[in-house]
């Protein structure tokens, strides 16, 4: 029997608020241990959580932005469940009320565009974080994560695939730092999934019994894992056995998911709503204030530099990537309005260099305006666009501006006819052969006698102007 695979994400992003989501404690990643934390997130007995406004309109943003159905009254539920890293003994949530319904993400496959239905996003708290020392064979607790601020992104079981459930992943990943409310850091855990895998007969309406991988910290983990899951699915059943549902790790040094736990059922962790907390209340006018405020979302940054500037889908795909490069390509272009040479240029050498020194667009060491300083120096033919990235590299080592770059090194281009035509002469006299060849209609030899010019002038020489040359004197 044939198989196959039914996916669904679950997503906690750790939202970019100054302050926890239930106290006025610092989120700030990297403190020593124990050094964010008071009575609220510790769960002291007394105290009471006071809900922070900037975790709601995160969480707003981020539904308005997938086209969820926000609920006008949410409410807050503890999630009992006791581990050493949950103070309170419960984890505050939303369960059957969230904040946000039935959304959608357009993603690009390798198959193709496809949506993504969001079935939910909630807000809760985060756990503190155990940390292990193999050494003295214990471990410690540190709190200062407990009561950081997530939202949840749960999506329908519309993925088919390990690859296609990459993509979304990327997407939604795109998407929470385009909006700024994430800074989607998969090392430091603040974008976090776990992932639920199924097979079930090709074609039937029934869903298998679906595992949970949890614990997964970078796209390409989330990809073999859901890979390996599917086989060992696949071979279970093929064998005549039976999956079990329960919660899954992916071992990396044996490239296979071993078991965790048992997974648990919603009515495991005693939901209800928490009796410190009122329903949250959402109106229109809020909703409005919080859209407003939203920037351009990718899709439409897409359509736009496709539109309007005569872009390929792939080019707007690669530059609307990122809202910083988006930002950083609009600038440029602003000083220098020819759109494929300045995408050309992005897509190239500046997105090359960010990824080498692993720097962000915002931080790269060419400015926008920078850029646009050299290309306007390729245009008006001073340099060629060969010398062009000789300079963008040192302007990146330097910081020195184009202009100050090509008069101190000399690099200007030799545009002038006498000079160029002296040089072409020279290059035809020391190569009569060739020439001889040129004129019996072996006319690929002009490449070889451009090169050679180029050569001779180290690459200064107007590419234009030398075939001109050439050509006048080998027709004569």
């Amino acid at each position: 029997m044939e198989f196959e695979p039914v996916i669904g994400l679950e997503v906690h992003a750790q939202l970019k608020t100054r302050t926890k989501i239930f106290c006025s404690c610092a989120t700030a990643f990297g403190a020593p241990p124990n050094t964010q934390v008071c009575p609220v997130c510790l769960g002291l007995p007394g105290v009471l959580p006071v809900l922070n406004r900037a975790v709601v309109e995160c969480a707003l943003g981020m539904a308005l932005a997938v086209s969820c159905t926000i609920a006008r009254e949410s409410r807050f539920a503890r999630k009992n469940y006791f581990y050493p890293d949950l103070p309170k003994g419960y984890q505050i949530s939303q369960y059957e009320l969230p904040i946000a319904e039935n959304g959608r993400l357009a993603v690009e496959t390798e198959a193709g565009p496809r949506v993504v239905r969001i079935r939910r996003i909630h807000m809760e708290e985060d756990a503190g974080k155990l940390v292990h020392d193999p050494r003295l064979g214990r471990s410690r607790v540190d709190f200062n994560r407990a009561g950081v601020p997530l939202i949840e992104i749960v999506s329908e079981p519309d993925l088919d695939s390990a690859a296609a459930a990459g993509a979304y992943l990327r997407a939604l990943r795109g998407l929470v730092r385009w909006l700024g409310i994430c800074d989607g850091n998969l090392e430091e855990g603040s974008f976090r999934c776990d992932a639920n895998v199924s097979v079930k007969p090709r074609g039937s309406p029934v869903l298998g019994t679906r595992t949970e991988l949890k614990n997964l910290n970078s796209f390409r983990f989330v990809e073999r894992a859901i890979e390996r899951e599917i086989e060992r699915q696949r071979e279970v059943l093929a064998e005549g056995g039976a999956v079990v549902q329960e919660t899954r790790l992916y071992d990396p040094e044996r490239d296979r998911t071993v078991p965790m736990r048992g997974k648990e059922e919603a009515h495991d962790y005693r939901y209800f709503p928490d009796p410190d907390l009122p329903p949250l209340t959402i109106d229109e006018a809020w909703i409005e204030a919080v859209r407003q405020r939203l920037p351009e979302l990718p899709e439409a940054r897409r359509r736009r530099f496709v539109a309007r500037l005569g872009l390929s889908a792939y080019d707007a795909g690669v530059l609307t990537s990122e809202r910083g490069l988006a930002d950083y390509f609009e600038e440029a272009l602003a000083r220098f309005p020819q759109p494929k040479t300045v995408a050309n240029w992005v897509m190239g050498p500046v997105l090359a260099l960010l990824n080498e020194r692993g720097l962000e667009p915002q931080a790269a060491p060419v400015a926008p305006a920078a850029l646009a300083g050299l290309l306007t120096l390729v245009e008006q033919g001073t340099i060629s666009a060969k010398t062009a990235k000789e300079v963008f590299a040192e302007m990146a080592q330097s910081g020195a501006a184009a202009e100050a770059i090509v008069a101190a090194r000399g690099l200007s281009q030799i545009s002038g006819e006498s000079e160029l035509e002296a040089i072409a002469r020279d290059v035809l006299a020391r190569h009569p052969e060739e020439v001889a060849s040129f004129r019996a209609g072996k006319k690929k030899l002009m490449g070889f006698f451009v090169g050679e010019v180029m050569k001779a002038t180290r690459g200064r020489a107007n590419p234009k102007t030398v075939n001109a040359l050439l050509d006048r004197l080998l027709n004569a």
